[in-house]
């Protein structure tokens, strides 16, 4: 499975963050597209809206299972999508800012 490193990720990559809404609230990067794993068949089509043309799809939860699942799925429909190694809890560790909805500091849950 296709995977990406968080330290080589640049500012304004796209970012598909796959964690339930509990974890998003408590914390998440800043500018990511939040579709929750449980939904995210059923909210396809807001990926296929928002993802870039002709770029990566840099999906992420908080340790790299749930979103190698999407990964897979998403490279099985032809889309170029990686799994970010390690998940929101490599993010936090490398220093990488969280935030809340109200743009706030927030915490990886």
């Amino acid at each position: 499975m296709p995977t990406v490193e968080v330290a080589d990720l640049k500012d304004g990559e796209f970012l598909l963050d796959v964690r339930e809404d509990e974890e998003w609230q408590a914390g998440h990067a800043e500018g990511a597209l939040h579709i929750p794993m449980s939904e995210f068949v059923a909210r396809y089509g807001e990926l296929t809206q928002a993802a870039p043309q002709d770029g990566r799809v840099n999906v992420i939860c908080r340790s790299g299972g749930r979103s190698a699942q999407v990964t897979n799925y998403l490279v099985q429909q032809g889309i170029d999508a990686v799994n970010v190694d390690g998940g929101m809890q490599v993010w936090e560790a490398a220093g990488r800012p969280v935030v809340t909805d109200e743009g706030a500091p927030g915490f990886v849950a």
